[in-house]
């Protein structure tokens, strides 16, 4: 195959690229990685996965087909984050950023999630006043 000047043939995809398309590597003989930009940034993907959580991207896929695409909390945000339990390891399923987020903030811990959830409703705080200014929370 002809391979125009500035030009490269990813051994990943089979397709030829500009140069602008490649990472630099230095020890290579014409300076840059053996695959596209686009090829490793899926590789970099699927190794995460398998590194971070031990599943594969068609398990995940899986994962989000059961959810019906959506976050298996909010069940209204795009299920794109793997969450899993930082004790044990194990994948709970996929969710969306602003779950994911939040899990992360709470620390995981199901006593302040509960604690938050009554306070949304209104449950936890209801302050009586024991002066002007001056509330006292319930014991």
């Amino acid at each position: 195959m002809e391979v125009p000047a500035g030009w490269k043939l990813c051994r990943q995809c089979g397709e030829v690229k500009p140069h602008s398309e490649w990472h630099k590597n230095a020890s290579a003989s014409d300076g840059l990685s053996t695959r596209c930009k686009a090829c490793r940034a899926v590789q970099g993907r699927a190794g995460h996965l398998k590194r971070s959580y031990g599943i594969t991207e068609a398990e995940r896929d899986e994962m989000i087909a059961a959810q019906g695409g959506a976050c298996i909390i909010c069940q209204q945000g795009l299920a794109e984050h793997v969450d899993h339990d930082h004790q044990t390891g194990k994948v709970r399923g996929v969710l969306c950023f602003s779950c994911n987020a939040a899990l992360g903030q709470f620390k995981d811990r199901p006593d302040v999630m509960r604690r938050a959830a009554a306070y949304v409703e209104g449950n936890l705080w209801k302050p009586t006043i024991a002066a002007q200014g001056v509330y006292r929370q319930p014991s």
